[in-house]
């Protein structure tokens, strides 16, 4: 990339593993457990604020999110802003439920959901075109409000497929084939070229 073209840094840092195991969790704030915490530190082991680059810390406000943000901001000096539109997609009456579960209860729409999310919304829950707005609301003010700087964003395996689709162009149907760990991180990079925003996938790391 040439050295003239102005451009941000985006690391997306997924939440570590959280207490209740696997469910369809959206709004639903479950804390980290132990393991979870320490997930979260080994993936910004080295990446110190002052050695990442960083310029400010930006958190979904749930608190498998939020705690380890407000620490990694105590610990490195760097601001913290909580965006509740960086939120988990709300699974509505799935909520707290795991899919062992909902095959017993919702068979047909759980299996038409997995099949064909742009067309299938849980009982009361947010939409995927709903919750795609939302994200993308977000990220176009972190873009106005950061332009040039180099964010850390935690947030959700949700989120992350979101913007990786937007950024990227990857289809709404493969994004949800992404592979994102607990506490796994990526990197974007957005160009600001005079014809329109380039981005760039750098990085991913992630323990399984």
């Amino acid at each position: 990339m040439p050295a003239s073209v102005p451009h941000t840094t985006i690391d997306l840092l997924r939440h570590g593993e959280p207490d209740g195991g696997p469910r369809y969790r959206g709004h639903r704030d479950d804390p980290l457990t132990e393991l979870g915490w320490r997930q979260m530190s080994a993936a910004v082991d080295g990446l110190g604020g002052s050695e990442a680059g960083w310029s400010q810390i930006v958190s979904s406000p749930l608190q498998r999110c939020a705690d380890f943000a407000r620490q990694l901001a105590g610990q490195s000096g760097l601001p913290l802003a909580l965006e509740p539109d960086l939120r988990e997609i709300h699974f509505g009456q799935w909520e707290g439920k795991d899919s062992a579960q909902l095959l017993r209860e919702d068979p047909h729409r759980l299996q038409r959901y997995w099949a064909d999310p742009q067309a299938v919304t849980p009982p009361g829950g947010e939409s995927l075109a709903r919750f795609q707005q939302r994200v993308g609301r977000a990220w176009t003010r972190l873009l106005q409000r950061h332009s040039g700087g180099h964010l850390l964003l935690i947030t959700h395996g949700g989120v992350m497929r979101v913007l990786l689709n937007t950024m990227l162009g990857i289809p709404p149907r493969a994004m949800f084939g992404i592979h994102i760990p607990y506490a796994s991180l990526s990197r974007l990079r957005v160009e600001h070229h005079p014809d329109g925003d380039r981005s760039h996938w750098l990085l991913h790391r992630g323990a399984d």
